[in-house]
């Protein structure tokens, strides 16, 4: 009895420690000032973004330029810590945008050059003069409401602009996008000659914007389509009117033969398991453009992930994927084949995240998952509140991911603040001196954050 007693004070001692270890939690207050003090006075993602955009730039589906983009990306994912770096193949239809030029002509009046851009995927007028008359109209409604004969052989203006009442860009760009997508296709069944649009800006000035936009896979009657900037979108409606206006485009796009791309993929292997998180951006950008915050931004912030997370000695529990995919500017080809590997190989994904939406401050993060999904996250919303980033009801995830919606996989995106995005995106404007060193190291720590607090939970 006597060694009965004394053994019982051992046994509560040591069931007591077991008890403490076992509902010991994370500090993950620390551990997220950890990853911000490493990315903000260590991070590489600014110089890696000015290697991409100066040493290399426009990185077009079917250019040399995105080629050497390609075999820089498997060489930065080396130095950032993946310790599996691999390509995988892509097949691309090649779009070249050859020559363009826009002009029209107010009665008894001279030509007068307009700032135009073709618009991807665009039929070209194969280098002749497509010469007609303009006719406006403001929204698919009105369109829609005019006969064949009003169309037939006309040009086509749709001039929807931005609604600058929208306090969130991202929600008119989704709304107004849309019809820059569908458009054209509209317009080419109906017998129209050609489409102009105005551009998807929130800015004033004359800058086009390009963009993808697509045809009925039996169209016949393929139609030039071309956006220009909202300046002229603005004069041209004035000159409407009040007397007849006549557009003449001249333009070379064409297809050329596909080629093989590759989405550039590396990882670090999981602690824990085999079941992967992917951290994700696209490597090409516009043929017009350098492509910084569209997308350099996503593809640095994704090394710089690795990078620090590497640097901390972070020991992950499930595999970190970097997926940098090609084609998603005019095709989105790289996610597609992707999101198809994952399901015929079988693999676990946990999670996905991408940075699609340009290098300002972070201000939160698009959550595309089921509701109880949602509801974790948001249990961990205080732990970003001290880095500005308070943004958790979105629920737009990015472009190259979205095929893996399919497979029930729990998509996210970081949410920059995309008052200045509109302004530059799609356009020879956007460029490396439009992008702050801070603001872009900031997005970084918030996906380093979010993907160690996925792996540590899911």
């Amino acid at each position: 009895m006597k060694v009965y007693f004394l053994l019982i004070p051992l046994f509560w001692s040591g069931f007591l420690c077991a008890q403490k270890k076992k509902i010991r939690t994370v500090d993950y207050p620390t551990e997220f000032r950890g990853i911000s003090d490493e990315i903000l006075a260590n991070g590489k993602a600014y110089e890696q973004l000015r290697e991409l955009t100066q040493n290399i730039g426009p990185r077009f589906s079917g250019s040399k330029a995105l080629v050497k983009a390609e075999n820089w990306a498997e060489k930065k994912l080396k130095e950032s810590g993946a310790t599996k770096v691999w390509k995988q193949e892509v097949p691309v239809n090649v779009w070249d945008r050859g020559q363009e030029s826009l002009e029209i002509k107010i009665a008894n009046g001279q030509w007068k050059k307009i700032n135009m851009t073709a618009l991807g995927s665009s039929e070209g007028t194969k280098g002749k003069d497509l010469i007609g008359e303009i006719i406006q109209v403001k929204s698919i409604e009105e369109f829609n409401a005019m006969n064949y004969a009003q169309i037939k052989d006309k040009i086509i203006f749709f001039n929807i602009p931005f609604d600058q009442k929208v306090v969130n860009p991202v929600d008119t760009y989704l709304e107004v996008g849309k019809y820059r997508w569908s458009i054209p296709a509209a317009v080419s069944r109906r017998g129209a000659a050609a489409v102009i649009t105005r551009s998807l800006t929130s800015a004033f000035d004359d800058v086009p914007h390009t963009g993808s936009m697509s045809y009925d896979s039996d169209d016949k009657n393929k139609i030039p389509a071309l956006a220009i900037g909202a300046k002229s979108a603005d004069e041209l409606e004035k000159a409407l009117k009040s007397q007849k206006v006549i557009a003449k485009i001249n333009t070379t796009s064409t297809f050329k033969d596909p080629m093989m791309h590759y989405n550039i993929i590396g990882e670090i292997p999981g602690n824990k398991d085999n079941s992967v998180i992917i951290i994700a951006a696209h490597l090409d950008s516009w043929d017009i453009s350098e492509g910084a915050h569209d997308n350099g931004a996503g593809v640095v912030h994704c090394l710089e992930v690795l990078r620090a997370l590497t640097q901390l000695g972070y020991r992950n529990n499930h595999t970190l994927r970097v997926v940098l995919y090609t084609n998603e500017e005019n095709g989105v080809s790289g996610g597609e084949t992707y999101a198809a590997q994952v399901k015929k190989k079988g693999e676990k994904h946990v999670f996905a995240i991408e940075s699609d939406a340009g290098g300002f401050s972070p201000r939160g993060i698009s959550l595309d998952m089921i509701p109880e999904r949602r509801r974790q996250f948001f249990a961990w919303k205080s732990y970003f509140l001290p880095y500005g980033v308070y943004d958790f009801d979105q629920e737009y995830a990015g472009q190259d991911i979205q095929p893996l919606k399919k497979l029930a996989i729990p998509l996210a995106a970081i949410v920059p603040d995309t008052q200045r995005y509109f302004d530059i995106h799609h356009t020879k404007e956007d460029t490396f001196d439009k992008v702050n060193r801070r603001e872009l190291l900031l997005g970084a720590v918030t996906m380093a954050q979010a993907v160690m607090i996925i792996d540590r939970n899911w």
